[in-house]
């Protein structure tokens, strides 16, 4: 594990190391943490204890403030190796009595009572890298300190505690990143031939379908290079094109995600809905550069799309798209579910006014009316209703009344089974060279509807 605490932010990567490879497993962090707040919790303390003792707030005062930001840092790094450690800021302010100065004491405990809570938040990103690995803290066999934070005892005694095993120190912290950066370039041009990075994707990737929702295709922290295809299929009647939108991100919506780019798909020859068979496939190289194509596996005609590095989002973004999706995780869950329900009954509502068309003269009148006052009250709740429940109820109640329309169709199939067995019986039997043995292909069934 590699735990990064650095001026700004704080990162946690999990890695795999084995024979000059290294794999990353999974990342998380937090772009709002980092050593910049330790030193602001020893910014408010001075401030609070200078107004007690001279009442005078120095907040309003911008040349004491930087003056404040410089001692903090300094009484922080002091107190990575001493105890305690003085802070003497002469002629820090004035009033109308004259000149003010600013000398206090902060020991190591009290620092470490003022920034506990800083520290602990540290434990939340590494905890959900773990899961995204799979793996617990028991698993871990070394865990190094990347970045200037780290040298606080509280964050070392913390890391231990967390994953149970003393922390490597033998990295600079603050040099660290460039070296690894160093290798990594050189790894790329080809000067270096003995390490490989297998990097993962820091967020989902996928497309938006019927109702808005976005649908997965990669899923995130999946190692790189990557390739990834799934069946779609058109949401109208002789849709003739579909729009391929690509997303990024965790939310059940494609409007709540970073749009990264569309095109369109165009000449599919007219059919049903849910007849053409359209393959989508993402596929990411080693430079992190992704490629979409759209290909109608009846035509074979195929558009494609090249996504760059510089198209996507930057780690702070990623981070906040990771934490947006899980503050809004229950509120997004219910939009999916409405989108779902309302797809549904879409479907139901296409399958049984066909079904209608073709075998509504083999009900009584009663059954009719009662499939189609089922119809209307379906469609009302699909367009109107905001309750996933009331929609599903709703197409439930249109099942059960359409299930009379099935008992018809299928008793004059077996009717006319029944007939033409009776009319073999009486002629003469096809000898087995005539038998031709059909093959077929069930298709997935659970195609999805662009």
């Amino acid at each position: 594990a590699v735990y990064d605490l650095g001026g700004g932010t704080f990162d946690v990567s999990i890695l795999e190391i084995g024979e000059g490879v290294i794999e990353v497993k999974s990342t998380n962090g937090d772009t709002y943490l980092g050593g910049d707040d330790f030193d602001d919790k020893i910014i408010d303390w001075m401030v609070e204890e200078f107004k007690k003792d001279q009442g005078i707030d120095l907040k309003h005062d911008k040349m004491a403030l930087q003056r404040l930001k410089e001692a903090a840092e300094r009484a922080k790094i002091e107190l990575s190796t001493a105890m305690e450690t003085e802070i003497n800021l002469p002629f820090v302010t004035a009033d109308a009595t004259g000149p003010k100065h600013l000398l206090m004491k902060l020991s190591r405990a009290k620092f470490e009572q003022l920034t506990g809570d800083l520290v602990e938040k540290t434990t939340g990103p590494c905890k959900n890298a773990l899961n995204d690995a799979n793996l617990s803290a028991s698993n871990i066999g070394e865990v190094l300190l990347v970045g200037g934070q780290t040298r606080t005892p509280k964050v070392q005694q913390t890391v231990q505690g967390f994953f149970g095993k003393e922390p490597n120190k033998t990295v600079n912290p603050d040099e660290v990143v460039a070296v690894g950066a160093a290798i990594q370039g050189a790894v790329l041009k080809g000067d270096v031939k003995e390490v490989l990075l297998l990097d993962v994707t820091p967020l989902s990737l996928g497309i938006e379908t019927l109702g808005g929702i976005f649908t997965k295709i990669i899923e995130r922290n999946t190692t790189i290079p990557t390739k990834k295809s799934q069946m779609f299929s058109t949401a109208a009647d002789n849709q003739s094109a579909v729009t391929i939108k690509i997303c990024q991100g965790e939310r059940e919506m494609a409007s709540d995600n970073k749009l990264l780019g569309n095109f369109e798909l165009i000449g599919i020859p007219p059919a049903p809905r849910g007849i053409p068979q359209l393959e989508v496939t993402f596929d990411i190289d080693a430079n992190g550069i992704l490629h979409v194509s759209a290909k109608d596996l009846g035509t074979g005609k195929e558009q494609s799309i090249r996504i760059t590095a510089s198209s996507g989002l930057s780690p702070e973004e990623v981070k906040k798209m990771t934490r947006d999706a899980e503050s809004h995780g229950e509120e997004d869950k219910k939009k999916k579910q409405l989108a779902e329900a309302r797809n549904e009954a879409d479907t139901m509502i296409y399958s049984v006014e066909k079904s209608l068309k073709e075998y509504g003269d083999k009900l009584s009148e009663s059954e009719k009316k009662d499939i189609e006052a089922a119809l209307e009250k379906c469609k009302g709740a699909k367009d109107s209703g905001a309750d996933a429940s009331e929609i599903k109820s709703s197409v439930e109640n249109l099942m059960k009344a359409s299930h009379k329309l099935a008992e018809h169709i299928y008793k004059a199939a077996g009717d006319q089974q029944a007939a033409g067995a009776g009319a073999e019986a009486s002629g003469t039997k096809p000898s087995e060279e005539d038998v031709v043995e059909a093959e077929f292909e069930d298709v997935d069934k659970n195609k999805k509807e662009s």
